[in-house]
């Protein structure tokens, strides 16, 4: 699949490790940075959704995402975990879940930039899942340093399912980020609560960047280690 991915939010917070462990499937290893697991929140949207080497369909191929995630690795191999996954696209939800195993979910969601801000809201259908956000990028554009949190919240070049015990990956392919700082507001945010997390109170380390280019491989199932 290719996919293009525009005006992300990286909103993260330490967790403590014993609250994740509860949370993450056990065939995952929990990736810490400082001692802590880190849960994030990333509203952005994406155009060009599409199998690699076919045109993108306007109508099918843009719409809002938002995901809840945390970091794991698998034979030393780091990756991401997803809690929940929510898009606009109904075809986009069955495609995901079908072929990748992934925790998907529609939901009624509009993204517009007002000013210097990203207006963002998000509403999972038939649940109390919802999240509503503005947020701006408020730095000069960087590369995260190998070491720093940056690096370890943003570039990482896989996911990982657990499907009846069974792991897989499905490998992932862009440039490094190109992040700047942010700042973001939150009016509602009840993503996380449905996925049996509590957030902190502590503000949230923010990150933004205004574009990726992503080509994302087939999900492949990792034989356990012997």
């Amino acid at each position: 699949m290719a996919q293009v991915w525009h005006d992300l939010l990286f909103a993260h917070w330490p967790i403590s490790p014993r609250i994740m462990r509860a949370l993450v499937p056990e065939q995952l290893e929990l990736d810490l940075y400082g001692g802590d697991c880190w849960i994030g929140v990333v509203p952005f949207w994406m155009s060009g959704v599409r199998p690699r080497g076919l045109p993108p369909l306007p109508a099918f191929s843009t719409f809002p995402e938002l995901n809840l995630r945390t970091y794991v690795t698998v034979k030393d191999k780091p990756g991401v975990f997803f809690f929940s996954l929510d898009a606009a696209s109904r075809l986009a939800v069955w495609g995901a879940r079908t072929f990748y195993h992934l925790p998907y979910y529609l939901a009624r969601m509009s993204t517009r930039w007002s000013g210097e801000w990203v207006q963002y809201e998000s509403q999972r259908v038939n649940t109390t899942a919802e999240l509503e956000c503005r947020y701006r990028p408020d730095g000069p554009e960087f590369e995260a340093a190998p070491g720093t949190l940056e690096h370890f919240l943003t570039e990482r070049y896989c996911l990982y399912t657990v499907s009846q015990g069974q792991v897989s990956r499905c490998d992932i392919h862009h440039a490094p980020w190109r992040l700047r700082t942010a700042q973001a507001a939150f009016t509602r945010n009840s993503v996380a609560s449905t996925s049996g997390v509590e957030l902190p109170n502590s503000p949230p380390h923010l990150l933004f960047s205004s574009l990726q280019e992503v080509m994302i491989w087939p999900l492949r199932k990792i034989e356990p280690a012997s």
